[in-house]
């Protein structure tokens, strides 16, 4: 699942009767015309959908467990441009795709320093999912990382890619306190804040001793 390469799906559960190229670009967008096998042991109608197909990802939660900090990022998102009362400008953790001859490993590592600035020196994986497979085949793979955070923070980011992205350190607790209020809106910095806030104590006991 490393790339948006259409991979012939072979089930006899599913059947993908045709599938349309309806756009491509940085994305890819396709009509799926299908039908699948029901609950009940039926088989349903052939009915169509539409699906955003993209590269695979990683993202990675830079985490030093001695001064007990957590590096976020802050980054324009055009998908949430018009949201009521929020900005495009969203609170995350570091992400990055990934291509066929990279590990999801390698790219949190390699998208923490670009990123954030931040040196990986021990990754531990949280989890890995599908973002919304309800229109898309993204699917992610969540890291904590351990880092030094005693000079984190300005800005980063590859400018051929057009990215200006703000890191800053701040407290574990001042990232849950931010959770809590409701001022994270990205999954994978939910979750994983979310996984960091119940697995704190041993991982800090893990990698103070390294």
């Amino acid at each position: 699942m490393s790339d948006i390469e259409f991979t012939a799906f072979s089930s006899s559960d599913v059947e993908i009767l045709k599938r349309d190229l309806l756009y491509q670009g940085v994305f890819r967008m396709v009509r799926y015309h299908l039908r699948h096998r029901c609950f009940d042991g039926s088989w349903s109608q052939t009915f169509t959908r539409e699906v955003m197909e993209r590269k695979s990802a990683a993202g990675v939660l830079p985490y030093d467990p001695i001064l007990d900090q957590v590096i976020l990022i802050e980054q324009f998102r055009p998908g949430a441009i018009g949201h009521p009362t929020d900005g495009p400008w969203l609170i995350e953790i570091v992400a990055g795709v990934y291509g066929k001859d990279e590990s999801p490993k390698e790219v949190a590592i390699r998208e923490s320093m670009e990123e954030s600035g931040s040196d990986i020196l021990d990754i531990f994986p949280i989890c890995e999912y599908f973002v919304s497979p309800g229109g898309s085949n993204e699917y992610l793979h969540l890291f904590v990382g351990r880092i030094d955070a005693t000079n984190a923070g300005g800005t980063h980011g590859l400018p051929d890619e057009n990215e200006d992205i703000r890191a800053f350190a701040l407290s574990a607790d001042e990232a849950f306190a931010m959770l809590q209020e409701g001022k994270i809106k990205t999954s994978p910095a939910i979750i994983a804040l979310q996984w960091l806030q119940l697995n704190r104590t041993w991982l800090r006991q893990l990698w103070q001793t390294k």
